[in-house]
């Protein structure tokens, strides 16, 4: 079971749909379903009409997904009852520090760990984190390993805000699709051991990761939405697609340049490979 699970920040650019496909086609070429989920909790990002436009964007260009589709901003019950389980466990601790106190700061020193909580100013939820070593085989970037507390230290996961943060979210919303396999950048690699921790503290099965590389510009940046990267062209969505096999290294045949996107959606089902991946952290645009 893969999933995708976009934010309604705007249109679907190139990035995006690269790693929607190959999400998609790792599912499918082991006969798994691929779900849809809407991650549209940060609310002061979310763009109007922008859900819908991701969903249109998908369909025209043959990545067809299974069951209704999800929206976390319908999920907060599940988020709430994760963090009441946390808290009655004594794992977390509210934290006033703004940007400004942690801008010399790499890893958060847990600094207000033991403080007395102040009714009066904003506070995030933090979970402590411990010295044990989180490992997990990564399906194209191999063994990883991360000490949270020494790497990351103490995490938030309810905003000063008030919105869950994605790392708690992601690994709620994954547990009640039960998706046991999660295709997505390598730009969320260093997240993933911090997800693993959190699967551990609440009693849920970890999934498969496998972190494909990211599209970069002429300048060496990632394609998204702070890097201003187009949506996606939908006038000829075969070429589309074409073009991302060809970023996901499956070198399609030429002669499947001009077919329907269906057609071409069904070669890379069957066709689909991981091994020209592995290792890989970026590809150009």
């Amino acid at each position: 079971m893969g999933r995708f699970a976009p934010s309604p920040t705007g249109p679907l650019h190139l990035g995006s749909l690269y790693t929607a496909l190959a999400s998609f086609l790792q599912a499918r070429s082991q006969q798994g379903k691929w779900l849809l989920r809407i991650d549209d909790l940060d609310i002061p990002r979310n763009v109007k009409g922008a859900a819908d436009a991701i969903l249109r964007t998908l369909d025209s260009v043959g990545l067809y997904w299974d069951e209704q589709v999800i929206y976390q901003s319908r999920c907060l019950d599940s988020y709430h009852d994760s963090l009441n389980n946390l808290r009655q466990r004594q794992l977390l601790y509210p934290c006033s520090c703004s940007r400004k106190d942690l801008m010399a700061v790499t890893v958060y020193n847990g600094i207000c760990r033991n403080k007395s909580p102040q009714p009066d100013i904003a506070n995030a939820l933090r979970l402590k984190t411990d010295s044990r070593l989180i490992s997990f085989e990564d399906g194209l970037q191999g063994l990883i390993s991360h000490n949270l507390a020494k790497q990351h230290g103490d995490f938030i996961l309810k905003r000063k805000d008030g919105i869950i943060a994605y790392q708690f979210a992601v690994v709620i919303d994954d547990n009640l699709q039960q998706v046991n396999q999660i295709v997505r950048g390598i730009d969320l690699l260093t997240e993933t051991p911090k997800q693993i921790y959190l699967q551990q503290l609440l009693g849920m099965p970890s999934p498969d990761y496998m972190h494909v590389p990211i599209i970069v510009d002429q300048h060496g940046y990632k394609l998204s939405k702070q890097t201003r990267a187009t949506a996606v062209d939908l006038t000829k969505p075969h070429s589309v697609i074409f073009n991302l096999l060809c970023l996901l290294k499956q070198n399609p045949p030429l002669e499947l340049q001009h077919t329907p996107v269906t057609e071409l959606i069904n070669w890379a089902v069957t066709h689909w490979s991981i091994e020209p991946l592995k290792n890989s952290k970026q590809v150009n645009a």
